[in-house]
């Protein structure tokens, strides 16, 4: 039985879809963060059969939860404060996500304006699509996996 010790401070991303894990790490760049992580891959789920986890020692205003929404709303944001869970919080698609995607468009401005912001809006929220604020070009991607 593998134990992983519980943290004093911080969050525990739970119910990731199984091999995302590392993925969403670098996604959140969490690997700039001077702070604990642990990461567990394929943990058996009840719910989900097989999941990984994420448990991190740091403030929660490290983790930018609209890009986490982005990546996957499914997934439960546990905030820990004393060793107990403080709070739950809930995951939806954010209304417009920046700098999180690139805009693919090679007529877009931002292909020629570098320093410009990379904006998405959400367009459709139930088929979850995504379009540059400045091109309209239409966000491909149905797994999310890699960004930018």
């Amino acid at each position: 039985m593998l134990n992983i010790s519980g943290i004093h401070e911080g969050f525990v991303l739970d119910h990731i879809k199984p091999g995302m894990s590392l993925q969403l790490y670098h996604d959140l760049k969490l690997d700039q963060l001077d702070c604990t992580v642990a990461i567990i891959k394929n943990a058996k789920s009840s719910k989900m059969g097989k999941k990984d986890i994420l448990k991190v020692e740091c403030s929660i205003e490290a983790l930018n939860l609209d890009i986490l929404g982005f990546i996957d709303h499914n997934i439960t944001v546990n905030v820990i404060k004393d060793d107990k869970i403080f709070e739950k919080k809930e995951l939806h698609l954010p209304k417009q996500v920046k700098n999180v995607i690139s805009c693919k468009n090679p007529r877009c401005i931002t292909s020629i304006e570098q320093e410009l912001d990379q904006i998405f809006i959400l367009t459709d929220e139930e088929k979850q699509i995504y379009r540059c604020k400045y091109c309209d070009e239409k966000y491909r991607s149905s797994s999310k996996k890699s960004l930018r």
